[in-house]
């Protein structure tokens, strides 16, 4: 992936994340989907909607189109991800060209006019490009719709090394009460925690690698600092546009939020990181048209003239923009997948002998944190959101049963109580 075309939609995403769960719910979104539907309008755009458009790119126009079939191209190169474009037009819409044949390749379908019958092609090729994870087109669609672009990704990853889940009861904190589907594992690789400074604080930051090209970050900020300024301040360090510090070089204490390091004895001369966090299922609906602004998308959906000589000699403007995403966050790995459509419309243990003194970290996410899906290579960062609250054990269904046997010991190294236990 071109390190010019990374940037500009990392900082598409940095922007998009600092409006993300204003209100406090959980959310998933990708910037990733959105970035390439607006290069290629903007290929197409005139006037105040190009130069609009172009802002939000943070790329020119011109060089959009190529831009966005590049990065295309690359998404659905990496292992586990899966990239589809589609395009639908009314038969009776003339398409210029140039702009239909610099489109990246992928779905070419008409509407027909009719509600229901569109509706229904459109969510179909929704499910099909997403697995089913996104099951309906997020576009209005009429007998005024007349053209219909849209981006899916579909993201699967298992992890290198597994979680165990169990049955958690948390003391304190807005996820404390009825038990949550707790994750827990050990790795003597403290680095795989770091700590970075932003404004509102230190944030945490928690790396957990995926058998192919991406991994997910965790990020917890001080519990009084706003989502979004947590989850921007976690793009600026995954992306290393600011510097972090891993745990194996931070101070004894409590450096981060949800970390604490000591030293203990112990029987062999390893470091220990023991992690504990939630399995957590997010969904998010975005009506990008809300935040014209940020998407460079004020001119363009202004129907009093067209916006889009070059796409269509018809007068074009956007009438309905919005992404549907979600993610799924579990012991064994993560799934995220988004849906973006723009329509027109006219117009481990220690042993019994302590002979060393090493150092032990523990981090927890037991209360609401970011996350971050990082394409390890270019670091470009393909979906991200916020947990606002975890996966209930009794929302679980086989993987919380598998640890109903661990003992109280192990219970209470990680900071939870066995089923069946007073909590």
């Amino acid at each position: 992936m071109k390190a010019t075309t990374v940037r500009a939609v990392n900082s598409l995403t940095s922007r998009w994340a600092g409006h993300a769960a204003t209100d406090g719910a959980g959310t998933a979104f990708t910037a990733a989907g959105v970035w390439p539907l607006l290069a290629l309008l903007a290929d197409g755009a005139g006037g105040p909607a190009r130069t609009e458009l172009e802002q939000a790119l943070g790329i020119p126009a011109g060089e959009a189109a190529g831009a966005a079939r590049e990065l295309l191209s690359a998404l659905d190169g990496v292992r586990g991800l899966r990239a589809a474009t589609g395009l639908w037009a009314r038969r009776d819409l003339p398409l210029e060209e140039r702009w239909s044949q610099g489109l990246p390749a992928g779905t070419r379908g008409t509407l027909t006019g009719d509600r229901d019958t569109d509706r229904k092609a459109l969510d179909a090729w929704a499910a099909d490009r997403t697995g089913g994870l996104i099951e309906r087109m997020p576009v209005r669609v009429d007998e005024d719709t007349r053209l219909v672009l849209a981006s899916a990704l579909a993201l699967g990853l298992r992890w290198i090394r597994p979680f165990t889940s169990r049955a958690t009861w948390l003391d304190e904190g807005p996820w404390a009460g009825g038990p949550v589907l707790g994750l827990s594992r050990t790795t003597t690789l403290l680095d795989r925690v770091r700590v970075a400074q932003a404004p509102t604080g230190p944030v945490t930051l928690l790396e957990v690698v995926g058998d192919g090209g991406v991994d997910v970050h965790l990020v917890l900020g001080e519990p009084q600092a706003p989502p979004g300024q947590t989850l921007r301040a976690g793009i600026a360090a995954v992306t290393r546009a600011v510097p972090s510090t891993g745990a194996g070089a931070l101070p004894d204490g409590g450096p981060g939020p949800g970390l604490h390091i000591e030293q203990v004895p112990s029987a062999d001369r390893r470091d220990r990181l023991h992690i504990k966090t939630v399995a957590f299922e997010v969904t998010g609906e975005h009506d990008l048209l809300a935040r014209p602004g940020l998407f460079g998308l004020a001119s363009a959906a202004d129907t009093d003239r067209g916006r889009f000589p070059g796409i269509s000699a018809d007068p074009l403007a956007i009438g309905s923009a919005r992404q549907s995403a979600m993610a799924r966050f579990h012991a064994e790995g993560f799934e995220a997948a988004a849906v973006t459509a723009l329509a027109a419309v006219a117009g481990a243990a220690p042993g019994s002998r302590l002979r060393y003194r090493v150092r032990r970290a523990g981090v927890a996410f037991h209360r609401p944190f970011g996350f971050l899906a990082v394409h390890r290579t270019s670091r470009l960062v393909l979906a991200g959101g916020w947990v606002a609250q975890p996966v209930g054990y009794e929302e679980e269904d086989h993987a919380a049963r598998e640890a109903e046997d661990w003992a109280d010991a192990d219970a209470q190294e990680w900071g939870g109580t066995p089923r069946g236990t007073a909590g």
